[in-house]
């Protein structure tokens, strides 16, 4: 299965790396990565936030999926420039990782698959990574100085 997961991931967290990680497990035929745009990125956010540059997060990025890769995956990280991009523009991708929040967007991508005469794709659900207050990790909650990217309360926050 080649499998896909998109997102920000700026600041990186240990959410992201529960995504990254079923992608390498479920991507035996590899695995693309798409990082938004740093337009998209802005465009994208509910809250206006801070976000590292595309060039950060990709080194970032590259850099925690060489740490957890242990299957030596074939991995391929790639600017997306529109919400679904890869997911619906690309017939070769078989699967995408998701978490809970973003699940319900799979009917619509599986529908633009359709129209453009592709199958569907598989949705592969990550479960969500909680802090130790219970409550989720979030690069938001992250950038606000209320946890750490590993989810420890911060003292301040």
């Amino acid at each position: 299965m080649r499998v896909a997961v998109a997102g920000t991931f700026g600041p990186l967290h240990d959410g992201h790396r529960q995504l990254f990680e079923h992608a390498l497990r479920f991507g035996d035929d590899g695995v693309v990565v798409a990082l938004t745009s740093d337009d998209l990125a802005v465009e994208t956010r509910h809250e206006p936030r801070p976000i590292p540059s595309l060039d950060e997060r990709t080194t970032a990025v590259a850099d925690a999926i060489a740490a957890l890769d242990e299957r030596g995956r074939d991995v391929e990280i790639r600017t997306l420039e529109t919400e679904y991009g890869i997911a619906t523009d690309e017939p070769s991708i078989d699967g995408l990782v998701v978490s809970p929040e973003t699940a319900p967007e799979l009917e619509a991508i599986n529908e633009r698959r359709r129209e453009r005469g592709f199958d569907p794709i598989t949705g592969i659900v990550a479960p969500y990574v909680l802090a130790d207050d219970g409550e989720r990790i979030s690069s938001t909650r992250i950038v606000t100085g209320e946890i750490d990217a590993h989810g420890r309360v911060l003292a301040d926050g």
